[in-house]
């Protein structure tokens, strides 16, 4: 019924769904990807969740679970608070899951004066690191196949 609902674009019933998923409930194996991706189409489609402490309370779920958008997400959320720190530390560690935009982010606090030049050089090669550790043959052949 849930899915049917969700089907329908119903933003409870979507969000209900990421629950689930999230917590491995009713059947369904846990995912914290889908999860992520059913609560932001629930937001986007007026969800009660789109409240910013309820969405930390979620985004600090999937980062423990090493969901590195999510991660980036508290950092944004640390930084409107203007937990500068806490929100650098945040998109460090997502800079070292290979999320570009976390650098990029750290970059324009570096130049802003909120992050320290250490921090920015600690993220890039973090990052360069994670997607050094990506590179395989399967995966350089799969990009030429299908892109």
């Amino acid at each position: 019924m849930v899915q049917a609902r969700a089907e329908k674009k119903d933003a409870e019933a979507i969000n209900h769904l990421g629950d689930k998923y999230c917590l491995g409930k009713n059947g369904l194996q846990k995912d914290m990807r889908k999860a992520f991706d059913l609560w932001e189409e629930a937001a986007e489609l007026g969800s009660i969740k789109k409240d910013k402490a309820t969405a930390a309370q979620f985004w600090t779920k999937a980062a423990m679970q090493g969901h590195a958008e999510s991660r980036h997400n508290l950092g944004y959320h640390e930084g409107d608070k203007g937990n500068h720190g806490r929100a650098v530390k945040h998109w460090l560690i997502s800079a070292k899951m290979s999320l570009k935009g976390s650098v990029e982010t750290i970059k324009k606090m570096f130049m802003a004066g909120l992050a320290t030049k250490e921090q920015y050089a600690e993220a890039l090669k973090g990052y360069q690191d994670a997607v050094e550790e990506m590179k395989s043959n399967d995966r350089d052949e799969a990009k030429r196949l299908y892109l």
